[in-house]
């Protein structure tokens, strides 16, 4: 079983895409976080349960998705890093995870 280790960016990152939809549905935001959370507790049992797209192909890196939220991961023994989080239609950048990556 995997512990999951958030970042203090990817716990950034998902407060300020729920503020940003707060502004519009307060009910919508708190709505998607609980997803989120509950998507991530999942991995704890079953951690490879993410692709790995052809942008994270030779990585170590893993997303999952609740949309509009990809979730980016990685796997390290028993520990489940959980290291950016973004929305959908945000164009991807792989230096954004390699610059959160608490270890």
């Amino acid at each position: 079983m995997a512990q999951v280790i958030w970042a203090v960016p990817a716990l950034q990152d998902l407060d300020a895409i729920a503020d940003y939809i707060a502004l519009d549905d307060p009910k919508a935001a708190k709505r998607l976080v609980r997803k989120v959370f509950k998507k991530v507790d999942q991995l704890i049992g079953f951690p490879e349960t993410g692709t790995r797209p052809g942008e994270l192909q030779g990585t170590p890196y893993r997303k999952l998705t609740v949309s509009p939220i990809s979730i980016y991961y990685r796997i390290e023994g028993e520990k489940l890093f959980i290291v950016h989080l973004a929305r959908g239609e945000r164009q991807f950048n792989l230096r954004l995870i390699e610059d959160q990556d608490p270890s």
